[in-house]
């Protein structure tokens, strides 16, 4: 077993004045997780049990994952709007689930409550939920040491220097907004924590026009959805900005994005991941310093030859145990090639899954759904590019026998049910479905 000083408890004795959040410094905020810590403690978390956190971008969650991560519970963020039964069925094992009624209920401090001074780099720090291509959404688990390479990783890669300051306006259920504020924490940096998605705040914030969250952040992590809509609301470099990167993942980019963004000033990082790598992959076309990325041959071998295109193979400390194959490898379900330096370039996805704005949507569970209406019998949903979500959601409906179907009515029907995200910005009415002869679906077929 390898382990490492408690990076709260680290920065909280490096630092202690800096500031780990907007006007919350590190020894204010080590004082307010151990306080947590205790009272969770109380209420049942232990080490090594996991723990569900069904609260928004905020300082509550912060000090929550933190608390947990003082225990050394397994924290299992979840987004706060998933349907009930949906919750129920990420977090079976749970031994606690923390919304804000929750945390605000919680029993006073129990001051017997052990305390971790270490991470073990082998236990599982955080399970996050994400989608494949077909099924329910998959827990990863993800080590302490899934966290500290991917951070030592992007640093590597990206720079981190002692004022960097990190906006993140993404979920926090998400890899990619967790990474920020493990990132900040292991580096002893500032994380800039929105709420959540607000174009003009974010705007301004770059800008420099919010005194009171302090000195302009330095890297913010967006999806081209929103990298659009910043752009598109006159995002350019001014006198006032500390922008170095602008990193941007989460779906492919559209054409022309990088370039306009380059003729507007803003340095763009594009960069690759997934939640099994532990979010980064390969950044500015360069795969991590501490992963190593090979494709799959025609023979079925991985190589690492320039030129050739197949599925993307990776490994090394960042990747999820639970991820990897028989063979040590994660086979990541996209294709890509790599150049003479090595760097990758990602040409297209094996699998169905539409990613809209950043979120993974499956189409079959998206189909369930609408055909759970008494005037629709089929239904096929697919993605087709869109300049601003990269792909919306659209979906083909054959109606049910003498019946017509209302689209307005089925979309708000769907919208009960389903994520924002999820619900198809287009449905058409078909009389029927391309389906192959054994009767399978030709997917691909429908765009």
């Amino acid at each position: 077993m390898s382990s490492v000083e408690s990076w709260l408890l680290r920065s909280a004795r490096r630092r202690p004045e800096h500031e780990a959040l907007l006007d919350v410094t590190y020894a204010e905020l080590l004082r307010d997780t151990d306080l947590l810590a205790r009272r969770l403690w109380a209420a049942g978390a232990r080490p090594d049990a996991e723990v569900g956190v069904l609260l928004p971008p905020g300082r509550p969650f912060v000090t929550v994952l933190h608390a947990l991560l003082r225990i050394g519970a397994v924290v299992v963020p979840l987004d706060p709007r998933l349907p009930v039964a949906e919750v129920d069925r990420r977090l079976s094992r749970a031994v606690l689930r923390l919304d804000a009624a929750a945390v605000d209920g919680l029993p006073g401090p129990d001051a017997a409550a052990d305390l971790r001074d270490e991470h073990d780099l082998d236990a599982v720090a955080i399970v996050v939920h994400t989608s494949g291509t077909s099924g329910p959404a998959k827990p990863i688990p993800l080590t302490y040491g899934n966290w500290l390479w991917s951070a030592l990783g992007s640093a590597a890669t990206l720079g981190c220097p002692p004022g960097e300051r990190w906006l993140c306006a993404l979920p926090l259920n998400h890899v990619g907004g967790l990474s920020v504020l493990l990132r900040s924490a292991i580096a002893g940096t500032t994380a800039v924590v929105h709420g959540g998605w607000d174009t003009e705040r974010v705007l301004a914030s770059l800008s420099g026009r919010l005194p009171e969250e302090g000195p302009p952040p330095t890297v913010v992590s967006v999806v081209p959805t929103t990298l659009r809509r910043l752009l598109d609301a006159g995002l350019h470099r001014t006198d006032r900005m500390a922008l170095r990167w602008v990193l941007l993942g989460g779906a492919s980019i559209p054409g022309g994005m990088l370039e306009e963004a380059a003729e507007a000033g803003i340095p763009v990082a594009p960069t690759y991941g997934m939640s099994e790598t532990t979010s980064q992959i390969a950044t500015l076309g360069a795969p991590l310093f501490c992963t190593r990325v090979a494709i799959t041959a025609a023979d079925g071998t991985p190589t690492t030859a320039p030129g050739v295109t197949g599925e993307v193979l990776v490994s090394g400390p960042t990747v999820s145990r639970a991820a990897v194959a028989d063979d040590g490898l994660l086979h990541t379900g996209d294709l890509g090639v790599l150049d003479e330096r090595g760097h990758l370039r990602i040409v297209g996805r094996s699998s169905d899954t539409i990613i809209t704005g950043g979120e993974n949507v499956l189409p079959l569970e998206v189909e369930r759904v609408l055909e759970t209406d008494p005037s629709v019998t089929e239904a096929a949903v697919f993605g087709r590019p869109d300049r601003e979500w990269g792909e919306r959601v659209c979906a083909r409906v054959v109606p049910a026998p003498g019946r017509e179907v209302d689209v307005a009515a089925l979309r708000a029907a769907a919208g009960a049910q389903l994520l924002r995200h999820q619900v198809p910005r287009e449905i058409e009415v078909v009389d029927d479905l391309p389906r192959t002869p054994s009767g399978k679906l030709l997917r691909r077929q429908l765009t």
